[in-house]
């Protein structure tokens, strides 16, 4: 009897997961570092809508494949434990994971750096967490040093932001590319502040490269890029940033409290020529000028 009675919801749960989709879903979150993911996050990984993921989730969900846990104005979601065994054997045993070799020698530079601070464990995971969110969209010539800088800027910001209050404020400009806007005003800033600030850039979306007529733009005004690449936003440079700036990425920036939240609505260069980008660097120089002047820095 009990048998029989089961047996519709047997049924149900094997065709939620027939749907190919969701099993690459379930495929992404059991392989994902922690065994969770986002949305967002899911959504790029698959090339479709989030609206198209949050359809399958909700159905995940109501069969209890999959458990949400708030966090914020987000929302993780990992394997039910309780579902674990008829996932696996709809997905099959993961296959061994080959850390690329460039990852043991950038995990031992950096514990060095950071002797005394993190753990090399904690390292690792943050190097190994860095290099697959960068992969994702970076290009591979380059993506062993990125990983290197990412992690080593992540971890920084970690320290700070679990630290006592720094003499130095910290500022964090967020664009969704991380490719223009959010490009130009650290680099102004940090030209026109030098130590005297310590500036962080971050994207909800970032691209590969930043943009060639923001590179031509800060080259017009003598003011240098250097090593800056797109970084995907993270929630230790949200923590440790005193002031989090905000450019047309809407609510994906994590709200922490202690934080000052500013909104600059700016036009994107993205896809404009450089006599249209450089209005928009004009405004961002005299928005960054303003801003040093509020933080009482000349």
């Amino acid at each position: 009897m009990n048998d029989a009675a089961d047996a519709p919801g047997a049924e149900r749960s094997l065709t939620v997961l027939a749907d190919p989709t969701r099993v690459r879903i379930l495929g992404l979150i059991r392989d994902a570092d922690g065994g969770r993911e986002l949305v967002g996050r899911l959504a790029d990984e698959l090339g479709v809508s989030q609206p198209t993921v949050s359809h399958h989730m909700r159905a995940l969900l109501a069969e209890g494949v999959v458990r949400r846990e708030p966090d914020g104005r987000r929302a993780w979601y990992s394997i039910d434990p309780s579902s674990s065994d008829r996932v696996e054997a709809v997905l099959g045993r993961p296959a061994a994971p080959s850390a690329p070799p460039d990852l043991a020698r950038i995990t031992a530079d950096l514990a060095e750096r950071f002797r005394g601070t993190f753990s090399r464990e904690t390292v690792a995971h943050y190097v190994a967490d860095s290099h697959r969110r960068l992969a994702a969209t970076g290009p591979a010539a380059r993506l062993a040093s990125r990983t290197a800088a990412f992690t080593a800027s992540r971890l920084s910001a970690l320290d700070r932001a679990e630290g006592p209050e720094a003499a130095v404020p910290e500022v964090l400009f967020v664009c969704v590319e991380n490719a223009g806007r959010s490009q130009m005003a650290a680099a102004i800033l940090h030209q026109l502040a030098g130590d005297r600030v310590v500036v962080r850039t971050a994207g909800s979306e970032p691209a590969g490269e930043v943009r060639g007529t923001v590179v031509a733009a800060l080259d017009e005004i003598g003011v240098p890029l250097g090593g800056e690449f797109p970084k995907p936003l993270t929630d230790e440079a949200v923590k440790a940033a005193d002031v989090v700036i905000t450019m047309g990425c809407g609510d994906a920036c994590p709200v922490f409290p202690g934080r000052r939240y500013l909104d600059w609505e700016l036009d994107d260069p993205a896809g404009r020529p450089l006599e249209a980008v450089r209005p928009i660097r004009d405004d961002i120089e005299s928005r960054v000028r303003g801003l040093l002047a509020e933080l009482h820095i000349s």
